[in-house]
């Protein structure tokens, strides 16, 4: 049974993470879903605490029938310590057979601690962007479109649209 881990912040978890997911497991049986940066929130590029980015990505999972082909785990950063990282992430995750990513930094520690590393297509990467989808947010505009109506609920249900658009303010000061 091949696992592959794929990680990424899910500032939110959109709609091209999602389709992402669905590629890898067109290749692998698992996926282990990795949240990075996951001792950050509530800053407007990590709103979200880890927690809220589980429950976000399981209520998606639960309803697209994945439940069973992922895991998630947590893996904190090494605030630029990036030789450290590769033993976080071992520490914080089941095994693994392959990485999935497309970020240069982590191909590179991954590659040089010996993994295999497996480019994903971007799929509407100007569309699908947590950015935009936060700066969307924070401006008032639509953008609950862009990700899974789970995670519109979700966001809405713990007030993380205010949380934003709150935190932009005050960035922006």
């Amino acid at each position: 049974m091949s696992r592959a881990l794929y990680v990424g912040r899910f500032q939110p978890f959109h709609l091209g993470h999602l389709r992402a997911i669905k590629w890898i497991l067109e290749r692998e049986d698992i996926v282990i879903i990795g949240i990075g940066s996951s001792q950050y929130s509530h800053s407007f590029r990590n709103p979200f605490t880890a927690g809220e980015r589980v429950e976000m990505i399981w209520r998606v999972l639960k309803s697209e029938k994945l439940l069973d082909k992922c895991i998630i785990t947590l893996i904190p950063d090494t605030d630029g310590q990036h030789a450290l990282w590769i033993s976080v992430v071992l520490r914080n995750c089941p095994k693994f057979d392959r990485v999935y990513s497309n970020d240069p930094l982590t191909r590179l520690l991954f590659e040089e601690a010996g993994f295999q590393v497996v480019s994903i297509p971007f799929f509407e990467r100007e569309k699908y962007s947590a950015t935009r989808i936060r700066e969307l947010i924070a401006k008032g505009e639509p953008w609950e479109h862009l990700v899974h109506p789970e995670v519109a609920k979700f966001i809405k249900e713990i007030k993380g649209d205010e949380r934003i658009r709150y935190l932009y303010k005050i960035t922006s000061i």
